[in-house]
């Protein structure tokens, strides 16, 4: 085999794994395609040593550290192909190489799928935000907005009205809240608006309104979205391993999959996405696949 792991995935996640497995002495490949989840967010929150700092710095740091151990190399580029050989597995990337391992870290992150309003994509993770443990302190207190509708639509409004007091529900469309849950939220003073949006209008990202299809408009300072996600590879059809409902790599308390020596760590395993529990799920898949490999060689 060319290397113990090849972790697909080179932020967060990938890099902490790395780390860990530098220090046990394992052959190891990243290779990373460049395009991290969250390669918009201005500013990371909520993570200790590092709040406020910027992602990319964090990330250039966290390589720096990891390549200080010499068993581990990196490679620029995209991982296309992952299939199960004896004794491991062959990955290939896109500019033509294939590699060798024992095991498999997945950590890709996923990818984001938004509504289609114009401005949105420009404003994703800058004033367009999804978490408020992330990003609600910033905009505490201010005029914000939720784009979301049906299911979990008032228990994050709920969730909300802890930061922010003027909270406006855009549904996009007919509400599918219950009467109950409207009646509630009404006596909160969280106004709920039905009309179709068809733009954001932004500065740089930064939100400044939402337009109507009607004409009218809203001046807010952020808006909370839910977005779709979908998986960047199909590495689950090729390798065989099962996504949860929610479209995210199933996994054990170990990052184990259900394939046998796939594993996965960050956005693509779960959708708490928080640099504090992406790096600690990398830490662990890591330790695992190093005692893993240990049990086999003894």
């Amino acid at each position: 085999m060319d290397f113990d792991v090849i972790i697909i995935g080179g932020s967060y996640a990938g890099l902490s794994a790395a780390l860990t497995l530098g220090r046990a002495t394992r052959n190891v490949l990243v290779i990373d395609a460049g395009k991290p989840c969250n390669r918009q967010t201005p500013h990371s929150h909520n993570f200790l040593t590092h709040d406020g700092d910027k992602p990319a710095d964090i990330a250039k740091a966290a390589k720096a550290e990891v390549l200080k151990y010499l068993t581990v190399r990196f490679l620029e580029g995209k991982a296309i192909s992952a299939r199960q050989i004896d004794g491991g597995f062959n990955v290939g990337v896109e500019n033509g190489e294939n590699f060798t391992t024992r095991k498999i870290l997945l950590a890709t992150g996923l990818k984001d799928v938004l509504p289609d309003i114009k401005g949105l994509a420009e404003c994703w993770a800058i004033s367009a935000i999804h978490c408020p443990y992330c990003h609600g302190y910033e905009v505490k207190n201010k005029k914000i907005g939720l784009l979301m509708n049906g299911e979990h639509t008032f228990e994050m409004a709920k969730t909300l009205n802890h930061w922010n007091k003027d909270l406006t529900i855009l549904t996009n469309g007919k509400s599918q809240l219950s009467a109950e849950q409207t009646e509630k939220l009404k006596s909160k003073s969280i106004n709920i608006i039905e009309d179709e949006i068809v733009e954001l209008l932004h500065n740089n990202g930064y939100l400044e309104d939402v337009v109507f299809k009607n004409g009218k408009k809203i001046a807010l300072k952020a808006i909370y979205v839910k977005s779709d996600v979908e998986q960047h590879c199909n590495f689950n059809e090729q390798l065989g391993f099962e996504l949860t409902d929610l479209k995210t790599i199933k996994v054990d308390e170990q990052q184990q999959s259900t394939a046998k020596g796939v594993y996965a760590a960050g956005d693509c395993a779960t959708l708490f996405r928080s640099l504090s529990i992406i790096t600690a799920a990398g830490t662990m898949a890591a330790v695992v696949m190093n005692k893993e490999m240990i049990s086999e060689d003894f």
